[in-house]
């Protein structure tokens, strides 16, 4: 991308109660929001963040030669030849700044966020894939990764930062994309990263406990969610699950046009499941019978999400579910993989109790007699810790066998998250349930003792090739290791 250089009065236009204190003139041709990476003429945000506070290191920043200072509390002491923006909340008003000062990208593009608690990789990912396949240049902010056409961009967080976000974007509409689509995490509402972006739609999947260690209460994570609807304009639509009893509450406050999608009521889009199969799902959708490569009641809502909001763009509803039915899912949701004697390996990103529940179902429908279905099982460290015990219960009454792991332990001990599963296990479950600390040997202890036709589920970390561990991420993708452990005792097959 070629070098800006924008002036402060140009960015802060139209953002209210600014108090500037020096020369508004004075151009900028960076925005940071880390000290350690200012370089003359940038401009240093000094964020409020849940580690630390930004205001501690304005006079980093000043020494390193920032050219302007946005902050919410201005330093003792103002130096000459910087130019200092006090505003009620940097977050909020770096969102706006992001977005002037990589000229609006977002309203160049056709944009779509999508939300909820489970669902919205598998969504913003068939948006991308259905999008591409009708003919458009797309790009893709999601979990896994950030994608433009074919180049694929690191993801680290759900939702980047506004200025990481708004350069994002900016790039795919300089590569010729006309249309994104983004996952909008909860945090990324409250912490203003999308402060400022142009929606051209949203999407609401579902909403159930998660992320409680950040926002404390369930009332201020629907709040957050519902943050993203009420910032729609109204030129966008707004499409919500309204199986799930809070869809309706998600819109009350939108600008935008409401529309609503059902596999149990009347909606604008309606969805019926005929047959489910380890191979693929007949459904039909607004009165048109479809075969999907994509199986469980959980993508038949995502499917129908997907849908509704193409011929909420506009899209013809023929070439959008003759696109839709040649999909396949993303990588780590619902994942299979066959050992040569028929063991059904199945990894899935299922980290919350809503997800593994519904991953338990569905592989619950689709067993054909007396197979066992051995789940492993875990929850990562520094996070929501309600959550742990309700998981295990969850695989103990939906499994033969569970075998609770290490998922991403962080900066917690192992057997501390295990000890706190385990209260979860009921009583007449404890004789097959199996605590194993090492993720790696609890998946080869499950395909040593598993026979043919048994289904083998591994939860919680899908798509991701790694495991944290006191701040390092080691190398490790289940579906590899299941890979391995197929070999060593059965040899696979995809």
């Amino acid at each position: 991308m070629e070098i800006i250089q924008k002036p402060i009065h140009s960015l802060i236009s139209g953002i209210a109660g600014v108090t500037v204190h020096g020369s508004e003139n004075v151009s900028v041709n960076k925005i940071i929001i880390d000290s350690r990476r200012v370089l003359p003429g940038s401009l240093f945000v000094a964020l409020r963040g849940t580690q630390t506070d930004g205001h501690q290191y304005i006079e980093t920043a000043s020494d390193l030669g920032t050219s302007a200072i946005l902050c919410e509390e201005l330093p003792a002491q103002l130096r000459d030849g910087i130019t200092y923006i006090q505003v009620q909340d940097s977050a909020a008003a770096m969102g706006f700044i992001a977005a002037s000062f990589y000229n609006q990208p977002s309203k160049k593009l056709t944009l779509v966020g999508v939300t909820g608690t489970n669902g919205k990789t598998s969504v913003a990912t068939f948006l991308f894939q259905l999008f591409r396949a009708l003919g458009y240049r797309c790009g893709m902010l999601s979990t896994v990764q950030n994608q433009i056409e074919d180049e694929v961009i690191p993801s680290t967080h759900t939702t980047p930062d506004a200025v990481a976000l708004n350069e994002l974007l900016a790039l795919m509409h300089e590569k010729g994309c006309s249309h994104v689509f983004m996952e909008v995490s909860s945090h990324a509402v409250a912490q203003h990263r999308i402060t400022g972006l142009h929606f051209a739609g949203g999407i609401f999947t579902n909403i159930t406990h998660d992320h409680l260690d950040f926002h404390k209460t369930f009332d201020n994570y629907i709040a957050a969610k519902k943050g993203f609807f009420d910032q729609l304009p109204k030129s966008a639509f707004a499409l919500v699950n309204i199986d799930d009893r809070r869809g309706s509450v998600m819109v009350q406050n939108t600008k935008a046009r409401i529309e609503t999608y059902s596999l149990q009521t009347l909606a604008t889009y309606n969805g019926k499941i005929l047959s489910d199969t380890l191979t693929g799902m007949h459904m039909e959708i607004n009165n048109q019978e479809v075969w999907f490569r994509v199986i469980g009641r959980f993508n038949g809502y995502n499917l129908l999400s997907v849908y509704g909001a193409a011929v909420a763009l506009g899209e013809s509803p023929e070439e959008v579910l003759t696109a839709l039915s040649n999909l396949n899912s993303p990588p780590g949701r619902f994942e299979q993989i066959h050992s040569v004697d028929n063991i059904v390996g199945i990894v899935d990103y299922a980290h919350t109790p809503d997800a593994l529940e519904n991953v338990l179902q569905t592989i619950a429908h689709l067993r054909n007699g007396n197979e066992q279905v051995i789940t492993i099982v875990g929850c990562g460290g520094n996070r929501d810790v309600t959550k742990r015990p309700k998981m295990a219960e969850i695989a103990c009454n939906f499994s033969t066998r569970v075998i609770l792991t290490s998922d991403n332990p962080r900066y917690e001990e192992p057997q501390d998250i295990l000890d706190q599963m385990l209260k979860g296990v009921p009583p007449l479950k404890f004789k097959n349930t199996t605590v194993i600390p090492d993720r790696h040997e609890a998946i080869f202890k499950a395909v040593a003792e598993a026979n043919p036709e048994d289904i083998i589920l591994i939860a919680g970390k899908g798509h991701e090739t790694y495991q944290e561990i006191r701040g390092v991420k080691h190398n490790f993708d289940d579906r590899q290791v299941l890979r391995e452990a197929f070999s060593s005792f059965h040899s696979h097959k995809e």
